[in-house]
């Protein structure tokens, strides 16, 4: 009798464990999105980019963005933007905002959009200016941000050339 109630009691402690083990609710980080399809788009990324002065046949100045995807979640990166090509004048801060899409099936999420980017740039900007960027990139060149991204500013400056952006997780 005496080892049935031994046995009854170590069998209830092991499935009040087991039963208390299941209920402990542990958040799950959520999957990476998956673009399996070529030319999703994505979401957009919107950046600040420091003023400057352009040095004649380039420039490289300080760039802070927040990318936020399709489905609403939001990261944010930091990194550099630069030109190559004529870029004469100074600038206050620019704003620049893309729809991304991917190039190939790919992740989004979880800084996937860190990377070097490429493409041609042109600005202009008498007091208030306006440019267009075309970049192709991140560390798999499996992300593209669209030609008709927009780019306002304030300043003395024209720019044209190719940019060349760099951006990496913050944090």
């Amino acid at each position: 009798m005496k080892k049935i109630i031994i046995a009854a009691a170590a069998i209830s402690v092991a499935l009040g464990s087991a039963a208390s083990a299941a209920s402990t609710h542990h958040p799950k980080k959520q999957p990476a999105q998956v673009a399996s399809e070529p030319k999703q788009r994505l979401g957009t990324l919107s950046c600040e980019v420091a003023g400057g002065v352009g040095m004649i046949i380039g420039s490289n100045k300080d760039i802070s963005c927040t990318f936020k995807q399709r489905s609403g979640k939001v990261e944010r990166y930091t990194g550099t933007i630069g030109k190559l090509g004529i870029d004469i004048g100074v600038t206050r801060k620019t704003y620049l905002s893309w729809v991304v899409v991917n190039t190939a099936a790919t992740r989004v999420g979880d800084g996937a959009l860190a990377g070097t980017y490429v493409g041609a740039s042109a600005g202009a900007s008498v007091g208030l200016g306006l440019g267009a960027n075309a970049l192709v990139g991140g560390n798999s060149k499996n992300f593209a941000l669209q030609p008709l991204s927009a780019e306002a500013g304030t300043g003395l400056n024209v720019a044209a050339g190719v940019s060349r952006l760099q951006l990496r997780p913050a944090g």
